[in-house]
């Protein structure tokens, strides 16, 4: 029997694959491989827990082959409805789990990320039959449905929109490049790992006329490579899953990172573990192997939770820099015996308020944090506790500004700090969500601040635009804003006061940093040497 087309065009007729299925029956029909032949590169990529999509899937085995050992998760879809009605036959009793659903892949009716793996074994080339528009307009409409639906960087602003990717293009220094993303059950010794597995498949996507032997350049956006140790996972029903992880740093010791698997290329919070901690572990370990470990051996990963953060480092760069910020306060010889009223606006692991309660002890804090989860993560995880000092609010942070600045006797804090997450990767502004910059909801932060006092935001876009208008509703509502860039990251740490007549030049400025860090730098108290508080000021411009 030919169940070949009469031409190549007919691959993409749905009557095609309804009489192809008829005649061919029960008996599947393998296209380009069987699993034996392509369960060693699946098994390698796609994780037995992750929610996995089959387009085009046909007759094939290949999804029946991975539910039985393991794979269970899997939505398969089909435009054919005879081999939709087949499949269910032959699957619902054996493999209840796995669905089958006619669909058209161009048009999926599935939310957005919705799937961690979408899988295709030969749907792009039935599509793909001729270079003419109309067929490559299909092809653009099939992979923008893939993007929609995949978990990953792919829908990120920075990688989905156009001015994204130029803005990556032009920070690598190059006019092309290829993206590829490194998932959390991938794990390479480093780049050199990484550039020997991927090198001949990149140089398959060369430009003609490109030498054999070009050496390719691989560049790395996050900290993706390297080992990392999982010490505890959990769901939050706002935040979604997360991982508690340990990884060593460049100086062999170790931190202990948040991260949010719906955003899992980003750390959430970080800490610094103690050293003598995870010594002791070694030294215990090292008594029970009985022999000597070579020198240049890693030290082992603590396991201990929340006592083993190191509570005076603050590993975020732009929380150095906020808490810099508090150099605007003036008179910082004094802050140390004034009180000082700070609100928090996002909890995350506590090292941001933690930093403050534990340095300056007149200080009350209150910390507002929208996921419940997030306190027993930081409590648990990050060395994190309440006091008489330091009280932690579950509330919207929106909800909570606009309640107080509706009270008749409302509160007055010194300081207000935002470092808030969006939760949507689309948006070319990932800190914090617009609706914490909107005006009308900043003349309320004004209504809660000293007069003299300063609010501190941390914002991260990369949507230039975006970024203009945000600074200049800020300016509007707080007329004095200084802008803090960090070196090498995307994130700006802007210093908001309602009074331009307390400008600053930056002279005056960093010798009220450095009064300010004489005055922490007390015997008996802990405090990072390479913390230097005027360092984090001195790049800072007036807008």
């Amino acid at each position: 029997m030919d169940l070949l087309p009469k031409s190549p065009k007919e691959f993409g007729s749905i009557d095609y694959w309804e009489k192809f299925f008829q005649q061919r029956g029960k008996k599947a029909f393998e296209w380009y491989g069987t699993y034996l032949e392509l369960c060693g590169l699946l098994h390698k990529y796609i994780k037995p827990r992750e929610k996995v999509l089959v387009i085009g899937c046909g007759n094939s085995e290949l999804s029946e082959q991975l539910y039985d050992v393991g794979y269970q998760d899997i939505v398969n879809i089909d435009i054919s409805e005879v081999v939709i009605k087949q499949m269910k036959e032959r699957n619902a009793s054996r493999r209840p789990q796995m669905s089958f659903l006619k669909m058209d892949m161009t048009q999926m009716e599935f939310p957005d990320a919705s799937f961690q793996v979408v899988l295709d074994k030969g749907t792009l080339d039935a599509v793909l039959t001729d270079e003419e528009e109309k067929t490559l307009q299909q092809v653009d409409r099939m992979l923008a449905e893939v993007g929609r639906v995949l978990q990953g960087r792919e829908t990120e602003w920075l990688f989905g929109m156009e001015e994204g990717r130029k803005q990556l293009a032009a920070s690598a220094g190059f006019r092309r490049l290829i993206t590829v993303a490194l998932h959390r059950g991938q794990q390479y010794e480093g780049m050199d790992s990484i550039q020997a597995e991927l090198s001949a498949r990149v140089m398959e996507l060369a430009p003609a006329g490109m030498p054999a032997q070009q050496q390719v350049p691989f560049l790395s956006v996050g900290g993706d490579i390297g080992v990392r140790t999982v010490q505890h996972q959990d769901c939050s029903p706002l935040s979604g899953d997360y991982v508690i992880e340990d990884v060593q740093g460049d100086d062999r010791r170790y931190f202990r990172r948040l991260i949010f698997l719906s955003n899992r290329n980003v750390v959430q919070s970080e800490a610094r573990l103690l050293k003598d901690v995870s010594h002791r572990a070694q030294k215990k370990r090292k008594k029970d192997r009985k022999k000597q470990r070579p020198a240049d051996t890693p030290e082992d990963p603590p396991a201990a939770p929340g006592q083993a953060i190191d509570k005076s480092y603050l590993c975020c760069e732009h929380h150095k820099a906020m808490i810099a910020g508090l150099a605007l306060l003036r008179n910082p010889e004094l802050l140390l015996e004034t009180p000082l009223g700070l609100l928090v606006v996002g909890l995350g692991g506590g090292s941001l308020p933690l930093f403050v309660h534990d340095h300056f002890p007149k200080s009350c804090i209150d910390a507002v944090e929208i996921d419940p989860s997030m306190l027993q993560v930081a409590t648990q995880w990050f060395g994190f506790s309440q006091s008489n000092r330091m009280k932690v609010h579950i509330a919207d942070g929106l909800d909570y500004i606009s309640s107080l600045a509706e009270e008749e006797a409302r509160p007055h804090y010194d300081v207000i700090m935002f470092d808030v997450d969006s939760k949507d990767p689309t948006l070319g502004m990932s800190c914090p969500p617009p609706a914490f910059v909107a005006q009308p909801f900043l003349q309320k932060v004004k209504s809660i601040l000293t007069p003299e006092g300063v609010f501190i935001l941390n914002l991260v876009c990369r949507d230039l635009g975006l970024k203009d208008s945000v600074l200049a509703g800020l300016k509007a509502v707080f007329p004095l804003l200084y802008v803090r860039r960090i070196e090498g990251e995307v994130n700006e740490i802007l210093f908001c006061q309602p009074h331009p007549e307390r400008k600053l030049a930056t002279p005056e400025l960093l010798e009220m940093a450095q009064a300010l860090e004489q005055t922490l730098r007390k015997p008996g108290k802990g405090w990072d040497d390479t913390y230097v508080l005027s360092d984090m000021l001195k790049t800072v411009k007036i807008v």
